[in-house]
Order: C-alpha cells, then structure tokens, then sequence
C-alpha cells in the first residue's frame, strides 16, 4: 500500500466531490491533510477523517484571492515547516454557448480553475525547493482534451491547466519535484446523482468501461503521483474516465 506517513499535503476544494475524496485517501495512506475550502466548508471533510483516526486539519481559502493563499501556506509551514503534497482541485463552471457567454462567466472560471494554480504552486516552491522534493497534481478534465460544446471557458481553463503543468515539470525535474496532472473523465458526483435515470445510462454509454468513474478512482490515481512509487513521473497527463478520451 502507498505510504505517504510523514507528509503534509493540502487539497484545495476539499468541502465536496473529488477533493473531499482525495483529502480522505491521502489522510488513509498516512498524510497529514490540509484541507482548504472557502469559509468552514471544508469542516465535515475533517471530522470525516479525524473519526477514522487520520490527521486533518482545516484552512479557510480563497482561490481567487492571491493574500489568502500566502496566508494559508505560511500558516501550514508555522505549523508543520514543509510542504510536501499540493493538490490542485479547486474548480467551478459556468458553462453557457459561446454566443451568450458572458465575460464574468470567463473570468471566474479562468481565475478559479487555472490562475488558482498558478498562485498556489508558486507559493510551495520555495518550501519545496528548500526540501530539494515535492508533489504538485492538478486536476484538469476530460473536457480540456476533448473540448465540449457550451463549455468554451471551463474546457480552455482544464487544457491551459496541461500546458502550465508541463511547462512546470520541465522547470522543477532537476530538484526532484514532479508535477503532473489528472484528467478525470464522467465522475459520480452529487452533480451527476441529481440526473435522471435516463441521462446517467446516456452519458454512461458513452464510456468503453459502460460506467461512470467514482471520486475514490480519481483519488487513486492522485495518490500514486503523489507517492514515492511515482517518482520517475513527472509532466504526464493520468486520465481516469473509464476509455472515454484515447
């Protein structure tokens, strides 16, 4: 089994879906988990996995306010002096036809999902540079492979999230950081529980594995780039969407 006992990990968009998932698997496997969520929204996330006997703690985050992010990192290095783990998960959409899309629906989109991460990889680097080690996996989408009709701005912003992890990888191999992505494809989430019946079998078929993915699947793979049995890998895509994109 992954162990990752001794690590601090923080996840942003830890409240719900695959970051609620993520934060509980890295706790499993051993790692004291930060995680970060607006107000107090990431707190059923910690009693979740302090009830279960892990380590987790809680950070109040602003994505899209550059202040709360440094704030956020400086507290965690007070409190524990390393960061090992960054899981980019933060994301929102706003989706709408090209046509009618409004340019706040853009930003707001741009600035949670792919500036958030430029601002909270910046702020582990020196943390991590200083350890001459560290994690950084981002999670894009299918949909920024693939493209998707009304989702012009969520799609630019997990596609630009590829492209930015690259470029980052390449600057951070020779110190022993790697930094890669995961590209989760159709996820069960309380998003896709409120579909009908129908319209799960629809997109369902859609997938070679006849399946919509869960969020321990994409929690799965972000354990592993984020573990010591991964340190060879580093500026990958990991796509988990059952077949759907090839």
């Amino acid at each position: 089994m992954i162990d990752l006992s001794g690590k601090v990990a923080i996840v942003t968009g830890a409240s719900r879906g695959i970051g609620r998932s993520v934060a509980a698997m890295l706790a499993s496997r051993g790692a004291r988990v930060v995680a970060a969520a607006r107000g107090d929204h990431a707190a059923s996330t910690v009693a979740e996995i302090q009830a279960a006997g892990k380590q987790a703690e809680i950070a109040s985050l602003d994505v899209t306010d550059a202040g709360s992010i440094d704030a956020m990192i400086a507290a965690v290095l007070e409190r524990h002096g390393r960061i090992d783990i960054l899981v980019n998960n933060a994301g929102i959409t706003r989706d709408q036809l090209m046509l009618r899309m409004k340019r706040d629906d853009w930003d707001q989109v741009i600035a949670t999902n792919l500036t958030s991460a430029f601002v909270c990889s910046q702020a582990v680097l020196k943390p991590m540079l200083k350890q001459r080690g560290g994690r950084i996996v981002s999670i894009s989408s299918v949909v920024g492979q693939t493209g998707n009709a009304g989702q012009a701005n969520y799609a630019a912003s997990k596609a630009g999230l590829i492209g930015f992890s690259k470029a980052l990888a390449r600057e951070l191999a020779s110190r022993s950081i790697t930094v890669n992505v995961v590209a989760p494809g159709l996820i069960e989430t309380d998003m896709t529980k409120a579909l009908t019946e129908k319209v799960q079998v629809d997109w369902a078929a859609q997938v070679p594995l006849g399946r919509l993915g869960t969020t321990a699947d994409v929690a799965a793979a972000v354990c592993f780039l984020a573990s010591d049995e991964a340190s060879y890998i580093t500026g990958q895509v990991l796509a988990v969407n059952g077949g759907m994109y090839m």
